[in-house]
């Protein structure tokens, strides 16, 4: 982002395992695409291994791994100058950990911008885990009302693991008792929206089906785009009027995936 371009580019991406991304290929996406800021979740690496990824002086690094070994971990990596990191949001549930970052960015302009980038997990209908991800989302919701009440330009950024409409996935039918489409999960969004977040991947991307940002990697899912859209860049309502295009960067084949998500990318005029 240049001193006299308004336009920054922000890009989210599940590398379900950094070190794995960069050997399929991420570093040529990431030259090729050149954003200003990629939020990254399921890092599941030490912070050493995100800097040798986003490197020299022209980047800006904040990382919160899981105090689970090889579990979740999500990071901001910014071209444009961090003011201030946060982490977590509630340190004292270790399940907690590696899910949630969020980074002030000094813009050219002396304004101020926050990006978070999480990654909620997916859960197992009837275990704990479902529980932990509810608890997950009532913190970040809590997160969520503070930043937008505060006024923030902020946008919260990743692997939600929910399917927010029936549009959102390709095989609803089957899914509609599934952890990822419960009415209790969906829920959760639409407090989001009813509140004046924006979720620009359909605001900006029509009314779908999809595009979808995730596909199992087994089968012909990729192939037959039987996915997910559980990606997200959802704006505060300061910074929704902002925002330009949105755009999900899925690979041109199964064989050039270097993930099973898919970037979505989002420019903004700020």
């Amino acid at each position: 982002m240049g001193l006299d371009d308004r336009v920054l580019t922000i890009a989210t991406i599940n590398v379900n395992g950094l070190r794995a991304a960069v050997r399929r290929g991420m570093d040529a996406w990431l030259a090729s695409r050149r954003p200003d800021v990629v939020l990254l979740q399921e890092v599941r690496a030490p912070q050493e291994a995100v800097g040798e990824v986003f490197t020299g002086p022209e980047w800006h690094v904040a990382h919160a791994e899981s105090e689970v070994k090889g579990r979740s971990g999500v990071a901001v990596a910014s071209r444009v100058p961090l003011s201030a990191v946060r982490i977590g949001l509630d340190q004292g549930i270790a399940t907690n950990t590696g899910r949630w970052i969020e980074a002030d960015l000094e813009l050219p302009d002396g304004g101020a911008l926050t990006v978070v980038s999480t990654y909620v997990h997916s859960g197992t209908l009837g275990t704990p885990s479902m529980d932990e991800k509810y608890a997950f989302l009532d913190l970040a919701t809590a997160r969520m009302d503070a930043l937008r009440e505060a006024g923030a330009r902020a946008v919260v950024a990743g692997d939600v693991n929910v399917a927010h409409r029936n549009e959102d996935l390709k095989n609803w039918k089957g899914n509609l008792k599934a952890a990822g489409c419960l009415p209790e999960e969906r829920a959760y969004l639409d407090r989001w929206f009813d509140a004046g977040w924006v979720d620009l991947g359909r605001r900006l991307g029509g009314d779908g089906p999809g595009p979808y940002t995730w596909w199992s990697w087994r089968g012909k899912a990729f192939d037959n785009d039987a996915g997910w859209r559980i990606d997200l860049q959802v704006a505060s309502p300061a910074l929704a009027p902002l925002a330009l295009k949105a755009e999900v960067d899925r690979a041109p084949s199964y064989a050039e995936r270097f993930s099973d998500h898919a970037p979505v990318v989002v420019t903004y005029d700020v």
